[in-house]
């Protein structure tokens, strides 16, 4: 008996919507930001969620799902413990790729690039701008690193919430802050029928310009 829970025989089709090259802007973050204010105009569940892909000297590639914190022309940007495995990832290989995927939308987006740390005074500005428990949360989280248990976890945040109990404003933590992804190729997947899937590659030149192709499925 076929069970549809069995990822062989799972099938899903798309038809929602196609891309077409006239669709398409001079500036393929033109058409990200209408794509993501799509995916927040109905309501979808974490529409900034986003896998960063990371590789270490060695070669060995690790995923995650973070959260994207702005973007423009300038790149995509995201903050993180910078002592995590994706810092270190980032101190040892400046390169990642990001995807979205909003289901719904039946829609992806995939961005490639060089990856570099934004200014103090930006980290600054986000981690003020961050809820108090939050900005607390990244002093007590050593990310990434082996804890004993969950009350270890518990106790550190216990203790960084006393030490700042009196102080109205709470620091940056120093090894805590952003980083961008400078783009240099960025695709756009819409899904269609019979797995015939609208796929755009915009790539961009040294002028500094982007030059766009179909690809194929």
């Amino acid at each position: 008996m076929i069970s549809m829970s069995d990822p062989y025989y799972y099938r899903n089709e798309y038809g929602r919507s196609r891309l077409q090259k006239t669709d398409l802007p001079a500036n393929p973050v033109e058409l990200f930001e209408q794509w993501l204010t799509q995916a927040f105009e109905e309501d979808l569940p974490e529409p900034t969620a986003m896998t960063l892909a990371t590789a270490a000297k060695s070669g060995r590639v690790s995923s995650r799902i973070i959260l994207l914190k702005g973007y423009d022309t300038g790149g995509f940007q995201f903050y993180t413990n910078y002592n995590s495995k994706k810092g270190e990832d980032l101190n040892e290989n400046p390169y990642a790729a990001m995807s979205f995927f909003w289901p719904e939308l039946e829609r992806q987006v995939r961005i490639e690039g060089r990856v570099e740390k934004i200014p103090a005074r930006d980290s600054d500005l986000y981690h003020s701008a961050r809820p108090r428990s939050n900005q607390l949360g990244a002093w007590a989280s050593e990310q990434s690193k082996p804890i004993t248990n969950r009350e270890t976890l518990e106790s550190q945040f216990n203790a960084v919430s006393a030490a700042y109990k009196n102080q109205k404003m709470i620091p940056r933590p120093p090894n805590w802050g952003g980083y961008k992804l400078i783009p240099s190729g960025i695709e756009f997947w819409q899904g269609r029928e019979n797995r015939l899937h609208d796929r755009f590659y915009y790539e961009r030149e040294s002028t500094g310009k982007w030059s766009v192709q179909r690809l194929s499925p």
